[in-house]
């Protein structure tokens, strides 16, 4: 089985957003290579983003999508703090 993959969709010009930013590096660093974490600016109109808005439903930043095989396993809006966020991926690590 594949490894947990967490995307955070985010924009340069959205306040929430920067607040989740340290949050999630810290999580980088905390849950290392068992976690791919993908940054994923959909506050600039293109092609790729409009695909992103559509598959996941984006309506508000910062949202964070957690996949797992491929399968989303949770979809969050807002800041989410590290704790919340470790209590969703480290389950699905130590499968």
């Amino acid at each position: 089985m594949g490894k947990p993959v967490l995307m955070d969709f985010f924009a340069e010009w959205c306040g929430p957003c920067h607040q989740q930013s340290p949050i999630i590096d810290e999580l980088r660093k905390r849950m290392g290579d068992r976690v791919e974490i993908r940054k994923i600016d959909v506050g600039v109109d293109s092609e790729e983003t409009r695909r992103y808005a559509m598959k996941y439903d984006l309506q508000f930043v910062p949202t964070l999508v957690i996949e797992k095989d491929g399968q989303i396993v949770r979809k969050l809006v807002g800041v989410q703090d590290l704790a919340t966020l470790e209590s969703i991926l480290k389950p699905l690590v130590e499968k």
